[in-house]
């Protein structure tokens, strides 16, 4: 569970999934590589994508870069379930470990919320083949809460 020092937004918990949702359907990115969302809880996303060889490397494992993207929107999603309603999210920072290669045909991408701030979110990402129990890759994000910034959608 997550550990969070202040109050989880005064919203319900679908008036939340909603919100995500919509903020989902405005990412290009994961539109691109066909990622989609399976589930989200607060403090907790899961993104899935099929193997497509578009976003594969020389040797037909999915790219870091692929990877790291959708491993990085997980985290984020996970951190924007926990923001109050008027707040967006943006990634500070993050690191990311390729454990083994990326070879599969279904990659399950969770972020989950370590720990909650204010202003900084602190989120462990995982990266699984093939409904395996280990992960192949992850990620350490930090996300920022943003508020009242031109530009930047909720």
């Amino acid at each position: 569970m997550p550990d969070t020092p202040r109050a989880l937004p005064a919203e319900s918990p679908e008036a939340m999934r909603a919100r995500v949702l919509a903020s989902f359907a405005r990412q290009a990115m994961m539109a691109t590589l066909g990622v989609e969302l399976t589930s989200v809880v607060p403090g907790r996303v899961e993104l899935t994508l099929s193997h497509d060889e578009r976003f594969t490397q020389q040797h037909g494992f999915l790219h870091a870069g692929a990877v790291a993207a959708v491993l990085d929107s997980a985290c984020g999603y996970a951190a924007f379930s926990l923001m109050p309603p008027e707040a967006a999210v943006l990634t500070a920072s993050y690191t990311i470990n390729l454990l083994a290669p990326a070879g599969g045909r279904r990659f399950t991408m969770t972020g989950e919320v370590l720990r909650a701030g204010r202003t900084l979110t602190v989120c462990r990402g995982d990266a699984f083949a093939d409904g395996a129990d280990k992960p192949f890759a992850v990620m350490q994000a930090t996300m920022t809460a943003v508020y009242g910034r031109p530009g930047v959608q909720h």
